[in-house]
């Protein structure tokens, strides 16, 4: 399919594959969608920009780089931004068009719909896109595709107005007339309010007065705050809301100055934030945020998992503004008919950007539109790679273009190119694949998991997708004929454990599988496993981590995650049953009572495992401390020695001669495990790890999941 990317401060079309429809979704071929002439041509300019001037811009991703460089290095981290950049970005938040299939958990669609969708990411510029179904709105009967396609904004100036919360016969200033705007001024006359209007631009006030505006202020020639408090009998409007996008603090300064004592300022728009006191306490004016579209906006349990908020409880969520907007356009109480528009076929998705950065007067409402094509649900594209696979490569998939896969795996898998070949990259949206397999020149992509397992020349399915898909998709993998590598954890129910075993019962020569168990592969781990591959007792392992809090919003939390147990501490599992070589007898559990509800319960826990050959090994996993402390730490008790691990940058051995080891940095294995692997698979050797370790490890995680959970419930 074609999907508008902006990359270099210019937008260009590519060909890239058609989303498949996830459960909780419905999948829409696109008739038209809205380009938002404010917030599109700040990213494109941005886009555009040396990376110094952007990270003047946007201090928030400067902090995030900077922890990537010091999780992954600098020169891995400035490779990874670079590529990003150079494969642009998906761009487009709102957009209309036909269902062409619903996912297994949707109801009240169906495919022939129209519909209305919503949501930077999801509500793209491209022929098809994949909409959580509360980011999804049926189109009344008689309105068009190219109106339904500014639903977004429509729903933003909405919010806008219930946090203004108009009452009949009051004086409200709305500061920006552009499209936001424009749709203000007509809500709130719909409300039975007296309305006045500025902007630096002559042509949009005439155009709010021609929509029933009641006075409008041309800022170029008129004194805002004078004008309006002539207006208001030196009173002050009852309200003003900014709709206006600058990056000076003076628009909510003069906001302030021209409303009321008691009254509010709402800000829809984006605007600079250094506020003046002054400008609030005298009157005690109340500052009010508008949140996008409505509440559910942010939630990714109302947004991704299509939980909706009870009516009676929540009267207006983003999907209900939404629905009044459409009701609204197609009643006539709201039109876009006196706005300036223009509309591009998809192709000339560039020319139209360009339209928007000229100079001088520039229309109000830009469309893209999508002309019906055959093929444009082909799910799989193929690209220009540098070179093929050479004769004895590991021709690998990577399914799943997570940021770990990106951020550890992949690097390492370009610096080990003599023995791996990156031959498809699958992903969920067709636009991140081909970021990733442009920067690694892999020869196709897909967001088809089908189309990697048909495929004869792939030798090893690298699955990196969020933790409940791995055992389904490690089962498919297999069952294909694939050797696997799959992050942890390897499944995060015992059902799915239960079927891998059960694959190997039945195909006791089947293909490698190996889990993402680095921490056994590292050199301080080797160390202290040459140390103790003499001893002559038992050991006693100490394993603390100090995993740092994460907010239950997060999807390591949710059904996707499974948690922090299952999903993290079985590395530490492995690490029992990589020193004890032995079976796991019995098992302990027992977490913390939280004292409040920001932790779960499996945040902070400690876990003892002992095994058939005497040894004790136990884990105290907690989020209660500070991330400036070292997060992992691990002492071991045998033969009279005491092996001390500190955050996988220094071992020493205390008793006996014998040699520690350190490092600059923190090395937890993971380049050592991938040449295991390649080891494994070009010799057909002995597995880096047997599939007794990577199950028990998985069967630890859940038992202590069970005994956390079920010691809550009493």
């Amino acid at each position: 399919m074609k999907q508008v990317l902006i990359k270099g401060g210019s937008a260009v079309v590519e060909e890239v594959p058609a989303p498949t429809v996830s459960p909780k979704n419905v999948l829409v071929a696109l008739a038209h969608s809205c380009v938002s002439v404010g917030t599109e041509m700040t990213g494109l300019k941005m886009s555009g920009m040396p990376l110094y001037r952007r990270a003047l811009k946007q201090p928030e991703n400067v902090k995030r780089v900077l922890e990537m460089m010091r999780d992954q290095g600098v020169r891995r981290t400035l490779d990874r931004v670079r590529g990003k950049l150079s494969a642009g970005s998906a761009t487009g938040y709102s957009a209309a068009g036909q269902v062409l299939a619903v996912g297994s958990e949707v109801v009240g669609f169906a495919a022939g719909d129209l519909v209305a969708c919503a949501g930077a990411g999801i509500a793209n510029h491209a022929e098809v896109i994949d909409v959580p179904v509360n980011l999804a709105v049926k189109i009344p009967k008689g309105l068009s595709t190219e109106d339904a396609s500014t639903v977004t904004l429509g729903a933003i100036a909405m919010q806008g107005l219930r946090r203004t919360a108009p009452t009949l016969g009051e004086t409200i200033a709305v500061v920006g007339l552009g499209i936001l705007g424009q749709l203000m001024v007509q809500l709130l006359k719909a409300n039975g309010c007296r309305v006045i209007g500025t902007d630096l631009d002559a042509h949009r006030v005439q155009m709010a007065l021609a929509n029933g505006m009641d006075y409008g202020i041309d800022a170029r020639n008129e004194r805002f705050v004078e004008r309006v408090l002539k207006l208001t009998d030196d009173f002050g409007a009852d309200a003003t809301v900014i709709t206006a996008a600058t990056a000076s603090d003076e628009v909510v300064s003069q906001a302030a100055q021209a409303t009321r004592k008691k009254g509010r300022v709402v800000l829809v728009g984006d605007v600079g934030l250094g506020l003046k006191r002054s400008d609030f306490y005298a009157k005690e004016l109340d500052f009010l945020i508008s949140t996008s579209y409505g509440p559910g906006r942010y939630d990714p349990v109302y947004e991704e998992g299509g939980h909706d908020y009870p009516l009676p409880y929540v009267r207006w969520t983003e999907n209900r503004n939404m629905e009044a907007y459409l009701r609204m356009l197609a009643d006539g109480r709201l039109t876009l008919e006196r706005f300036t528009r223009e509309s591009y076929p998809v192709d000339q998705a560039g020319e139209a950007y360009a339209r928007l950065n000229e100079e001088g007067e520039k229309p109000l409402l830009v469309f893209l539109a999508y002309p019906e094509r055959e093929g444009r649900d082909k799910r799989l594209v193929s690209l220009k790679p540098a070179c093929r696979a050479g004769k004895g490569m590991i021709r690998v998939a990577l399914a799943g273009a997570s940021s770990f896969a990106q951020g550890v795996h992949l690097p390492n898998m370009f610096k080990l190119r003599d023995r791996f070949r990156l031959r498809s990259v699958m992903s969920r949206t067709g636009a991140n694949a081909k970021a990733v397999a442009s920067q690694y020149k892999a020869e196709y992509i897909t967001t088809d998991y089908e189309e990697i397992l048909a495929d004869s020349d792939i030798d090893l399915v690298l699955i990196a997708t969020r933790h409940n898909l791995h055992g389904p998709m490690v089962l498919q993998a297999l069952e294909a004929g694939k050797h696997v590598f799959v992050e942890k954890p390897l499944a995060v129910n015992e059902q799915e454990l239960a079927k891998i075993s059960e694959f190997y019962c039945r195909h006791p020569d089947g293909p490698v599988l190996m889990t993402g168990f680095n921490r056994r592969f590292s050199p301080a781990i080797c160390r202290a496993a040459e140390i103790l591959s003499s001893r002559t007792t038992p050991i006693v392992a100490n394993y603390r981590m100090n995993a740092g809090y994460i907010s239950l919003s997060h999807w390591v939390h949710t059904e996707e995650g499974a948690g922090r147990n299952i999903g993290e501490a079985c590395h530490i599992y492995d690490l029992f049953n990589y020193f004890t070589n032995a079976e796991a007898v019995e098992i302990h559990a027992a977490s913390i009572a939280p004292s409040s509800r920001q932790w779960a319960r499996n945040d902070n826990f400690v876990a003892t495992v002992s095994y058939q050959d005497g040894s004790v090994c136990s884990l105290t996993y907690t989020a209660l401390g500070d991330k400036s402390h070292a997060k992992e730490r691990m002492d071991i008790y045998a033969d009279g020695k005491v092996i001390s691990l500190d955050d996988y940058t220094n071992l020493v051995c205390a008793g006996g001669n014998h040699k520690g080891w350190s490092a600059s940095s923190t090395q937890k294995g993971h380049m050592e495990e991938l040449k295991a692997l390649a080891d494994c698979l070009h010799d057909e050797g002995k597995w880096p790890i047997s599939l007794e370790h990577q199950l028990q490890a998985t069967a630890i995680s859940f038992e202590v999941e069970r005994q956390i959970q079920s010691r809550g419930e009493k």
